[in-house]
């Protein structure tokens, strides 16, 4: 009301003088608060702004308020900030992972498999200062302010900007107006516990919310005279409503700002209040929500930043109109380079695997998939760049790399219908034996022990060739079937150690050779119509090829992953026995037994299509041939189970674990995913097969073909993925439930 009043009575006096003066035009401050997610809501307002013809003069803002600020001071329009907002992935941004097409081949089935990671930094375990260290985000913030990459001072941008951080020793405010600006504004968001602090300017900081939320002093003290400000946050919890650890950890974090706040709301000539109480600071899968929601705000609040444009154009006269405030910088010539931190790695090793050379061209994005390729062979945390132009028209480039400690525990959990309940143990150690290698013990501790040793050596300036050693050892119950029913109850035990040499000429596809040596010994638990009791040891060698173009490595949206290998198995040595009803059969040559050496074909594909945002296609593809084969069960394929959990194996929705054995199998599986929120999803599956039609000898014949369905709720969240299904098979008819959760072993 009162910015009304002294927009007429100044409309009333112009007549009386008659002039107009742009140098006595009142400064416009915008104050963007932070809110995290509902910080997006500001896009609204700032649409509202360059609707109604106002020109801002100054802006502060705080955490996500700092980065829409930012990005509307150095050049962007409301509307060109809306369209980033809307093509954001914030899962992958607001995550510690990256995409899954940057890591190396071999790095890639490790990738993401473990719900907790913890560092072995000299004689302990080390606790980061937060959860998210969000490489993506550093990574899109240097490409969103590529264009202004020569700015060090912040009042230099189109509209002059400020954010504020809170220095995590003293606890006090932190205004930031000079230096890289993605620090900066990275700096100011960093939530305690949340995201890991920042150092800047000498100083470790965190949000700026804790200490000023709101920074319309900041606004004011830059020369604002009249100040427009946007409030998403909702202030203090009721007590009733502080239902959580994090919450209360929050609440305690923003007591020492409430006040600072009332003094921000005062000092507002256009307050902006958004009620946001149907979101929280965590709401990004709402994202699109939050928009329409400041959209919506920004409408609402047009006319009066269009009566205060048009006053203020009516008193001081029309400002100039200001085009294309964002400079054009397409690509910049890099001289030279600087790397800061490496302790465990090289810098050869690092502009190698980066593919970097200076005197050369670089785009915003072409940077950006540089980073993503050293940061995606497992070595480094966090990687971030600052372009420093010199004088002859170039810049150089400054790296500020945080490596991985080269030790790391993982833990994970692991529930399945099949195996039951385990704890997976992981140990992962870099450069343990040698330079750039990898090695790793891993130990499923629950109703069935599992243990698999690995060590992988990379090999060449390329890193594109690898060594794996590894072995397994797997203790396993099962049941058994004849024609879809139980039929007994085995004990597997499986050890096998395997050397293999692989070539990767990119990071999508792998091609290798190797030998595996197998040794299996089957139990009877339950007594069945026809037992084996005894082992088997053999020798395989194959070669193998592998793609992997997906892009994450759990419900993946898109891409393809095959695994294919040709191997013959021979040098078989079994001692088995056996039993018709319990009793020995001693002339094996009766069932058509007989232990030859014979090739194998195994292939596994997995096909993802996005068809739009929420709603993904996928097809899996299996088949697995044993030619010239006269055995049974010992080398056969083993038909069912919607996850993969052992050798052989063939997943089947509609059936169980071990409902088929057959030495020759194809199968193909078409399903739909939906995202019906945030991480959750409905699945509907549907799958054929094929069997026996290599061999027809199957002792325990089962039909040569079967079909089957299901339908899953699926959600991602902190445990790993959590899948609940029903299945159903035509030729058994038979509705079966199934659940798994985590990453199996």
């Amino acid at each position: 009301m009162k910015l009304l009043f002294s927009c007429l009575l100044l409309l009333l006096l112009l007549p009386a003088t008659g002039q107009t003066d742009l140098s006595r035009r009142p400064k416009i401050g915008l104050t963007l608060s932070g809110g995290a997610a509902k910080g997006l809501a500001h896009i609204g307002i700032l649409k509202a702004i360059d609707s109604a013809g106002l020109k801002v003069d100054f802006i502060t803002g705080t955490s996500m308020g700092s980065i829409i600020g930012a990005l509307y001071a150095a050049g962007y329009s409301g509307i060109e900030i809306e369209q980033l907002a809307r093509k954001v992935d914030w899962d992958i941004l607001l995550s510690n992972q990256s995409t899954l097409r940057s890591l190396l081949m071999a790095e890639k089935e490790e990738y993401s498999r473990y719900a907790v990671e913890l560092p072995w930094v000299n004689t302990g375990f080390k606790l980061p200062t937060g959860v998210l260290q969000a490489e993506e985000l550093w990574l899109k913030l240097s490409e969103l302010f590529f264009p202004v990459y020569n700015i060090k001072n912040f009042d230099h941008f189109s509209i002059p900007f400020k954010c504020i951080g809170t220095d995590i020793a003293t606890g006090e405010a932190v205004v930031m107006d000079k230096g890289e600006v993605v620090t900066a504004i990275r700096s100011s968001m960093a939530i305690p516990s949340l995201f890991t602090a920042v150092e800047y300017d000498g100083r470790r900081l965190v949000d700026g919310g804790i200490v000023r939320n709101f920074p319309v002093t900041d606004v004011k003290a830059m020369g604002a005279d009249i100040v427009i400000g946007s409030q998403v946050a909702t202030g203090l919890l009721p007590k009733e409503k502080l239902v959580n650890a994090f919450q209360i950890l929050l609440q305690i974090a923003f007591l020492k700002e409430a006040e600072e706040n009332k003094k921000g709301v005062e000092l507002c000539d256009i307050y902006i209040s958004m009620p946001m109480e149907n979101y929280n600071a965590g709401s990004f899968n709402k994202s699109k929500e939050i928009l329409e929601f400041g959209l919506k705000e920004g409408r609402n609040i047009y006319p009066r930043l269009k009566i205060l444009a048009d006053s203020l154009d009516q008193i001081y006269g029309p400002m100039p109109k200001v085009q294309d405030r964002l400079p054009v910088v397409d690509s910049i010539r890099i001289s030279s380079f600087e790397i800061n931190g490496l302790k465990n790695t090289t810098p050869d090793f690092f502009t190698h695997m980066m593919g970097f050379e200076t005197n050369r061209f670089y785009t915003a994005g072409r940077l950006t998939n540089m980073v993503r390729k050293v940061f995606g062979t497992r070595y480094y945390n966090r990687i971030v760049y600052a372009l420093q132009p010199d004088e002859d028209g170039s810049s150089r480039i400054v790296f500020d790399v945080t490596e991985n400690p080269l030790s790391f525990a993982k833990l994970g959990i692991h529930y399945n219908t099949f195996t039951g309940i385990g704890i997976l143990i992981n140990l992962t150690s870099r450069n343990f034996l040698l330079p750039h290698s990898r090695s790793m013990v891993t130990l499923n501790i629950g109703d069935n022990f599992r243990a698999r040793g690995e060590h992988l050596q990379y090999l060449g300036r390329g890193k594109n060739i690898a060594m794996i050693l590894g072995s397994q050892y797997d203790r396993l119950d099962f049941t058994t079937y004849n024609k879809f029913k139980k039929d007994g109850l085995y004990s597997m035990q499986l050890f096998k150690a395997a050397a293999s040499l692989q070539y990767s000429g990119n990071r999508k596809f792998t091609v290798g050779l190797g030998t595996r040596y197998e040794w299996i010994k089957y139990k009877p638990s339950i007594q069945s119509v026809l037992d084996i009791s005894g082992k088997n040891e053999f020798v395989t060698s194959y070669v193998y090829a592998a793609v992997n173009t997906l892009d994450k490595s759990i419900y993946p949206k898109r891409g393809w992953k095959v695994d294919a290998e040709l191997g013959r198995v021979y040098n078989q040595s079994p001692s088995v026995t056996y039993y018709s009803n319990g009793e020995p059969i001693s002339n094996l040559d009766s069932l058509g037994i007989s232990y030859n050496n014979f090739p194998q074909v195994i292939i596994n594909s997995e096909m993802y299509l996005p068809l739009h945002s929420r709603t993904t296609l996928f097809t899996m593809i299996q088949s697995g041939i044993n030619f010239d084969y006269r055995q049974n069960i010992l080398n056969d394929f083993i038909v069912g189970g919607m996850s993969r959990q052992f050798k052989n194996q063939i997943l089947f929705a509609g059936l169980e674990e071990g409902s088929v054995t057959t030495p020759s199998v194809a199968s193909l599986q078409l399903g739909v995913r939906y995202e019906i929120f945030n991480n959750g999803y409905i699945l509907l599956r549907t799958n054929a097969l094929v069997n026996n039609f290599i061999s027809t000898n199957n002792i325990v014949q089962k039909p040569n073909f079967i079909s089957g369905h299901s339908m899953s709720f699926g959600y991602n969240f902190a445990l790993g993925p959590l899948e609940v299904s029903a299945m159903y098979c035509d030729q058994s008819k038979k509705l079966h439930s199934y659940i798994n959760l985590g990453i199996s072993f």
